[in-house]
């Protein structure tokens, strides 16, 4: 529940009633990084191959914790993958098989809990789009709880870095009581950003109820601007990124699907996104807010990335692009 300056409760809905609320310091308690990129730690990112979506990601993904020193022991975790709108035969959503193996992973790992939340901007109907994806069939055989994200509670929390110019944000309470946010994408282009992946998905944190569909807020601030914003406020501690079956072309919707076979995953979103446009023949300095969270939010520079588990080499390809986004392949 959110609180006044009073300290009572105020629901979503009062909230919504509400013509301002005060800032809340210390609602939202993540590490930042700061200053230049020589003053930032190296990076580590894992690519761990997974062909099909057949094989045990579960596995694949424990592993892969182990590999890149991943903790988890009492942690409350919260899983947030990248759910926007249904259709079959496409390659939109995180694929519930890689939400359910990273569930297992993180029970194996000795989480004290696992919560899957999701904030759609695209379809409202949150209850047809886990049915549809499959998903409630995995939560409901794990006993794995869901949060609609767009009608939680809400806190206001100062905004990291101000790009957006706004000085706080209502953000989930789910999401604020979680001390291991683990952002789960599916590696995609998209027609404005470039591509999104654990940083884009991001906006799904933001509550519809408030700020409505398809988030408003954050398209009239700027999709940059605003995932940066949005990384730097909510600091989420590691990223598994699906790239067994990723999108090409007119993404994050309209795109075709293009096999690539392996997950990604890091502590750092900035090293984790860069890695993933390199990967599918994009520059990362030519994406625009991957340029500027460069030594900022986390290592988008290669020299500054160690690589786990498989050569970038492996899986590298040239993705399908609108000419709009041509730009932004290496020169």
């Amino acid at each position: 529940m959110a609180k006044t300056r009073s300290g009572s409760d105020v629901s979503r809905r009062q909230f919504i009633a509400t013509v301002s609320l005060p800032l809340l310091a210390g609602a939202c308690e993540r590490i930042r990084f700061g200053g230049s990129s020589a003053s930032l730690p190296r990076s580590v990112v894992g690519l761990f191959p997974a062909s099909t979506y057949a094989v045990d990601l579960s596995d694949v993904i424990f592993r892969g914790f182990q590999d890149l020193g991943v903790d988890l022991r009492g942690r409350r975790v919260l899983l947030k993958p990248n759910m926007v709108e249904y259709e079959p035969g496409t390659s939109i959503n995180t694929n519930p098989l890689v939400v359910a193996g990273a569930a297992v992973a993180c029970r194996r790992a000795g989480a004290a809990s696992v919560t899957v939340a999701e904030g759609p901007g695209h379809r409202r109907d949150i209850e047809y789009l886990l049915s549809a994806t499959g998903l409630a069939n995995h939560l409901r055989e794990l006993k794995l709880p869901f949060t609609d994200l767009n009608h939680d509670d809400v806190r206001m929390v100062p905004i990291g870095n101000g790009f957006t110019k706004l000085q706080e944000i209502a953000l989930p309470a789910t999401l604020l009581a979680s001390d291991f946010v683990i952002s789960m994408p599916k590696l995609k282009t998209h027609h404005w950003a470039g591509i999104t992946c654990s940083m884009k998905n991001l906006f799904g944190v933001v509550p519809g109820a408030v700020y409505g569909w398809p988030k408003n807020i954050l398209h009239i601030r700027g999709i940059y601007e605003s995932i940066l914003d949005l990384t730097a406020t909510v600091r989420p501690h590691f990223a598994i990124v699906d790239a067994i079956t990723a999108m090409e072309g007119d993404g994050p919707i309209m795109g075709k699907p293009r096999p690539l076979g392996f997950i990604a995953m890091g502590a750092d979103p900035v090293a984790v996104d860069a890695t993933c446009a390199r990967i599918i023949g994009l520059d990362p300095a030519k994406i625009g807010y991957l340029h500027t969270a460069d030594g900022l939010l986390g290592n988008a520079n290669n020299a500054r990335i160690d690589h786990r588990g498989e050569a970038i080499s492996r899986y590298a390809t040239q993705f399908d692009l609108i000419p709009e986004m041509r730009f932004m392949r290496p020169a």
